[in-house]
């Protein structure tokens, strides 16, 4: 098992950050799974990709099930699929609020739960969640966005301590703004204030999100659960 390549799922692969930390993470020998609503993903013969949407709980599992009978394990997992939506409170409508929540608070849990499933027979496990400054930060116009995730980085502290008997450590990682769609519809005037309240007021890279990552999967971070780390000092 121990000269098996690495086994790594990342989500939201098709573009941006998610198709970047697979780039990576290829390069470096790990087998990397992903997923996305279409079609997309590196191409690469270490890369296997599912298109499902992360809020679909049948489908996150029956892909965590074909892992299970490809790979036999899981190593890693990086929840980095996420959707936002700026608005003010009094005009986001119920359906931009069930959305959000599906996508990154309900998908975040499906693969958490299935990818813990197939770790805990290894006795050891990453898992990477993703958050945002927009939460401390309590950005205005993203009342729903950071509301979900402030509730993934919930999530994230009572998992560490529910999944730490099995050897699996629980993390996230909150991004400053990443120039990517995620952020691409916000005026630039309002991007600007929002990186101005940062200790160091510069837009973030992928590579300093893969950096985060890189620790929190470091086999000498077996110590290191429960936290979440906001990138650009907020």
């Amino acid at each position: 098992m121990a000269d098996q390549p690495r086994v790594i799922v990342i989500t939201g692969t098709r573009k941006g950050i998610g198709l970047f930390l697979a780039e990576r993470f290829l390069e470096r020998g790990w087998q990397v799974i992903g997923c996305a609503r279409g079609a997309g993903g590196p191409d690469h013969p270490a890369y296997a990709h599912h298109e499902l949407d992360v809020a679909d709980e049948p489908a996150v599992t029956r892909m965590m099930r074909a892992i299970a009978r490809s790979h036999g394990r899981v190593d890693a997992l990086l929840n980095n699929a996420g959707i936002a939506a700026m608005n003010h409170a009094l005009l986001t409508p119920g359906a931009t609020l069930r959305r959000i929540f599906a996508t990154n608070v309900f998908g975040s849990f499906y693969f958490c739960r299935e990818a813990a499933k197939l770790m805990a027979r290894n006795r050891h496990g990453r898992i990477v969640n993703f958050a945002t400054v927009a939460t401390p930060l309590k950005l205005e116009g993203e009342a729903v966005y950071a509301a979900s995730k402030a509730a993934v980085v919930s999530l994230t502290e009572v998992l560490a301590r529910e999944l730490a008997p099995f050897g699996i450590t629980v993390n996230a990682v909150g991004p400053t703004p990443v120039p990517t769609d995620l952020v691409g519809s916000v005026p630039e005037e309002k991007m600007r204030a929002l990186i101005a309240r940062q200790a160091i007021p510069r837009y973030g890279t992928m590579e300093d999100v893969l950096n985060v990552c890189d620790f929190f999967l470091r086999p000498e971070s077996d110590f290191i659960t429960g936290q979440t780390i906001y990138l650009g000092g907020i």
